[in-house]
């Protein structure tokens, strides 16, 4: 009777032999490492962030604004300040569209990362609602890149120099340049 010195018995009853205390004993023992395993998943959940953010791997500030699709039309949002070498998030949480759209100036010299689709900017900081008659309304038009995030909870956009120190990049992560164009 070796386990029975060494598990203690649940209960009073005498019929117990080692080997059912031993599973009852075993049965708590797993039932405490679900609990902390589901304990920790909860925990690790709570840490993941969905986000779309965006990096500026440049040395000089650049400005950012964001197009997108909500319930009361098209929208267009700037400036986001970018320090070199961060990163900003542009919008909090799981993308709730599944088309962003992106355009950037560097502060400084005055490179653009632009693209083909034309939404409204103002010179401040703005939130626009509509993409037609930009000029007629007192904002600027500017072409933004289009970005399809699928089914993805969260997007970044690497910001860089030139093409050739463009570093390789993921569907999670598109990097671009001031003289892609689309």
């Amino acid at each position: 009777m070796l386990g029975s010195t060494l598990l203690p018995r649940i209960g009073k009853s005498a019929s117990r032999t080692p080997m059912v205390a031993w599973l009852v004993a075993a049965g708590l023992r797993s039932a405490v490492v679900l609990f902390v395993a589901v304990l920790a998943n909860i925990t690790f959940q709570k840490k993941a962030h969905a986000d779309f953010r965006v990096c500026n791997a440049t040395q000089q500030l650049v400005g950012v604004a964001i197009g997108y699709r909500a319930r009361a039309g098209w929208i267009t949002e700037g400036w986001w300040h970018v320090e070199p070498s961060k990163c900003t998030t542009l919008i909090e949480g799981a993308l709730a569209s599944r088309y962003y759209y992106l355009y950037a100036e560097d502060a400084l010299r005055g490179g653009r990362w632009e693209g083909s689709i034309q939404m409204c900017v103002a010179e401040r900081e703005f939130k626009i609602t509509g993409v037609n008659d930009c000029f007629a309304r007192g904002f600027q038009a500017v072409g933004f890149r289009e970005y399809d995030t699928g089914t993805q909870q969260s997007w970044m956009v690497q910001l860089v120099d030139k093409p050739d120190a463009v570093p390789e990049t993921s569907s999670t992560t598109p990097t671009i340049t001031p003289e892609e164009i689309q």
